[in-house]
């Protein structure tokens, strides 16, 4: 049994729960998206799920994490519960290891543990590329758990089995955004849509590229390392007013 802060998952529960979210993720391929499926389970209840849905949209945020952060949302508002005092009991389930964006989000919504397949070396968020889930980002939201591995083989054969095809919609990345402003739902997705790119703007543009361009240049290794962190913190510490917003366009 694996535990964190209070929280227990039985190998049973990592079996069942996962086994639901690579179905999810074999339904992504089927539709032409990336192969990533995911669960978010509060109190043994599946209250968000998602796959990639960005060559559907045309809209690169939408992770299947994102999506399954804005059912959450709904199903919050649905059943008249507090945003925060959910998430912070929930577990999320992927067949990938999340991005650099979607793991700023779930550290943001304070999500406590991350159960994952396979590993994301080429944008991971959780160790492979930058470890956002660490404990040594302080103020900027919640370090949370991780749990890697299982059936993570599964995982990278879907991805593989994707990338051997001809991705229709892999060359373009303009970002459509439907035009139903009106509904709270709409309104959830906005501020969700605004929380990545805000983490996905800092995170690319101001912490991994900065390390390799002439002006950090005079820095040493480790004076640039500090000045990261120290970035990393504010910025994340910013864009965690659109998490808030997210809360309260629930609660309106």
């Amino acid at each position: 049994m694996e535990a964190e802060k209070g929280r227990a998952v039985t190998a049973g529960e990592r079996e069942a729960w996962m086994d639901l979210a690579v179905n999810m993720a074999k339904e992504a391929l089927e539709s032409g998206e990336v192969p990533v499926g995911c669960l978010m389970v509060y109190n043994n209840e599946i209250i968000g799920k998602g796959k990639n849905e960005v060559n559907e949209t045309k809209n690169a945020t939408r992770h299947a994490e994102m999506v399954a952060i804005d059912q959450v949302m709904d199903w919050c508002r649905q059943h008249k519960k507090e945003p925060k005092e959910v998430f912070v009991n929930t577990v999320l389930y992927v067949t990938v290891e999340p991005c650099i964006m979607c793991a700023a989000a779930l550290r943001m919504m304070k999500i406590p543990l991350v159960v994952y397949g396979c590993q994301n070396e080429r944008f991971g968020g959780c160790g492979s590329v930058l470890n956002i889930s660490s404990a040594t980002l302080t103020d900027t939201g919640e370090p949370f758990q991780c749990i890697a591995g299982y059936r993570s083989e599964e995982a990278v054969e879907m991805l593989k089995t994707f990338y051997r095809q001809e991705n229709p919609n892999g060359t373009g990345c303009r970002l459509t955004f439907k035009s139903t402003w009106h509904s709270k739902s709409a309104g959830i997705r906005l501020c969700g849509v605004k929380l990545a790119f805000g983490v996905v703007h800092f995170l690319l543009f101001q912490t991994l590229l900065p390390g390799v361009i002439a002006p950090w240049n005079k820095y040493s290794t480790h004076e640039r390392g500090r000045q990261r962190e120290t970035i990393l913190k504010r910025e994340l510490a910013a864009c965690s007013l659109a998490a808030a917003e997210m809360g309260d366009v629930q609660t309106n």
